[in-house]
């Protein structure tokens, strides 16, 4: 049996070759808007956040772009898959780059690491930069990986962002 098998039996430990292999997989589910099976990675009580100050520690007590519970997530992909939301009609092509990894915490069945994200978004014939640090916490889940927390914290968050039409 295969080392990356191994790492996806039950009880086994969260790796971090695993959770970039994650994290990778889900930058690409991101942008090719497939947020249907994008929601399908959450735990039942996972947090999906984009503070609005990069400072922010204690999220739940502060303004956010995003503080999203899984009912908040499906309300937030429906509306973006719908061509209703108008900073999202139309949608605009992304593309990601996710590294610099850096592990911050690791358990029997949770990993915690942070990397950079530069994101390259092309919409109304105008191409924006963004870049963002993110904090990841995955969990095993019956067997299989799942996302607890992604908090996003853009460079310029406490700046004007004009139209968020996607997921960070």
């Amino acid at each position: 049996m295969s080392a990356v098998s191994e790492m996806t039996k039950p009880g086994a430990e969260v790796g971090l070759h695993e959770a970039i292999e994650f994290v990778w997989a889900e930058a690409e589910m991101l942008d090719r808007l497939d947020y249907k099976p994008w929601l399908k990675l959450w735990t039942a009580g996972g947090l999906y956040i984009v503070p609005a100050d990069p400072a922010a520690k204690d999220y739940a007590q502060v303004l956010n772009i995003a503080y999203d519970d899984a009912e908040m997530r499906q309300a937030r992909a429906k509306r973006l898959l719908s061509g209703f939301s108008m900073s999202s009609a139309p949608p605009a092509r992304t593309v990601r780059t996710i590294s610099r990894f850096v592990l911050k915490d690791h358990g029997a069945d949770a990993i915690e690491l942070r990397c950079a994200m530069l994101m390259a978004e092309y919409k109304y014939e105008r191409m924006r930069l963004l870049a963002a640090d993110i904090d990841y916490r995955l969990l095993r889940d019956g067997g299989e990986l799942r996302l607890d927390r992604k908090v996003v914290t853009l460079v310029n968050a406490d700046d004007y962002l004009h139209g968020l039409g996607y997921l960070l």
